[in-house]
């Protein structure tokens, strides 16, 4: 791994600010809908959006409906479901049916029941979370990759005391080059941050076109950039690191 330099560099003008959600803009809870954003979550991410012309967008694997909700004035693009949802371009064709996902749900739902997980039902898969229960990480492997191999187009996603069923063709790298060929996206050097290994496909595509790579908290990472957690990035984004 290439040497950690302690303070990203802030984005400024010719770059395209892409942000992850869970871990990096808001802290991790013990279930999905138990998330508290930030005070001055939405200003700061307001005035990022002025300032960087518009070029700011969020890339979660949560859905895209539940990301507008919780971002409600937020006024840039949001992707959602890794990708297979980015608001105001139609699903990623490599997405999978909607009725198959239906099924997917179905299933997920019984083996959640069984073996005490906390089911999160997600637009274009299912994840099984133990942070409420850490020894069942094993249990959660298993359900997902049960589940995985009962639905072709599916594969298992790690995550943090999470196990995630999902498109296998979908992806957060596959977002960002879809919202890289779109204005005011185009053309600018990417900026990502991300604290999952959900994210390292994405870190590393933005690493190779000589973006700025920002991984959050621990663990090992392909970005050469560091933030300790939330509230780290949010000083970084409104530029008051010291």
């Amino acid at each position: 791994m290439r040497p950690v330099a302690p303070i990203p560099p802030v984005p400024g003008p010719g770059e395209a600010l892409f942000l992850d959600f869970d871990g990096t803009l808001v802290g991790i809870a013990p279930r999905p809908d138990a998330i508290v954003l930030p005070p001055g979550l939405g200003a700061l991410l307001a005035d990022l959006h002025g300032r960087l012309g518009g070029a700011v967008a969020i890339v979660s694997g949560r859905s895209l409906d539940d990301l507008r909700a919780r971002l409600a004035g937020f006024p840039g693009r949001i992707a959602g479901s890794h990708g297979g949802e980015i608001e105001g371009l139609a699903a990623d064709p490599a997405g999978p049916d909607p009725a198959l996902v239906a099924s997917l749900h179905a299933a997920a739902r019984r083996a959640a029941a069984t073996a005490g997980l906390l089911l999160e039902p997600k637009a274009q898969g299912a994840a099984f979370h133990y942070r409420h229960r850490p020894a069942l990480a094993a249990a959660a492997r298993r359900r997902a990759a049960a589940l995985a191999a009962a639905f072709p187009g599916f594969a298992v996603q790690s995550a943090r005391m999470a196990v995630e069923v999902r498109p296998a063709r979908v992806s957060k790298e596959r977002a960002l080059e879809r919202l890289m060929a779109l204005a005011p996206y185009a053309g600018r050097r990417p900026v990502y941050a991300g604290d999952d290994a959900t994210d390292e496909a994405a870190l590393a595509w933005v690493a190779r076109r000589g973006g700025i790579a920002v991984r959050v908290g621990a663990g090992a990472s392909v970005a050469p950039w560091r933030l300790a957690d939330p509230a780290a990035v949010l000083a970084w984004l409104g530029g008051t690191e010291g």
